[in-house]
């Protein structure tokens, strides 16, 4: 299983890729993860690759052979969706953060992005945002996508809350567990 998690700095991509390895290790799976920061801490893009398999060899998934896509940022899922397989699947959280180049007026936020993705690829879209505001932490929009992203992942519920449990920090387990759900469920 070939998984690639995109996003902007500062939206979890790190902290979900780590889970989604975790899992995947405690169900037995040999696994390889690989973060590339980039300007993460600028607002630029992070990408991690977390791949699982009997055996895996190496971290990183080569084009067109990404199983699951997670972006939590519409850009980012354009910039990377050739990545994805023929029958991949693409997760996007439904908001827009623009880059350095458009905030100082360089080049425009591309319009009909979710459009355009839909054309050639199963998509999945959540308003994630909304969903951790309404849970009272916008701060757990990542997991809110981790939610949508592990029924096309495989291993149970339990599974996953067991994970999310041991991994994130203890004080905000209970609102990680809401945000899970919550994405889990939609």
């Amino acid at each position: 299983m070939n998984i690639m998690v995109v996003g902007v700095g500062g939206q979890g991509t790190l902290l979900t890729s780590r889970i989604i390895g975790k899992t995947a290790l405690n169900e037995g799976w040999d696994v390889k993860m690989s973060e590339v920061h980039g300007m993460a801490q600028r607002g630029g893009s992070v990408v991690t690759f977390v791949r699982f398999d009997k055996k895996v060899y190496e971290p990183v998934c080569e084009e067109g052979t990404v199983d699951v896509l997670i972006s939590f940022e519409r850009l980012e899922a354009l910039r990377y969706a050739h990545f994805l397989k023929k029958d991949g699947v693409l997760i996007v959280n439904d908001t827009r953060i623009d880059p350095m180049t458009v905030v100082i007026g360089a080049k425009e936020y591309p319009e009909g992005i979710l459009e355009e993705l839909r054309k050639s690829h199963k998509l999945y879209t959540i308003d994630a945002g909304k969903i951790a505001k309404e849970l009272g932490n916008s701060k757990v929009t990542n997991t809110v996508v981790l939610g949508v992203a592990a029924k096309h992942i495989g291993f149970s519920k339990d599974m996953w809350l067991n994970t999310l449990t041991n991994t994130v920090p203890p004080k905000t387990i209970e609102i990680n567990t809401s945000a899970f759900l919550a994405g889990y469920e939609n």
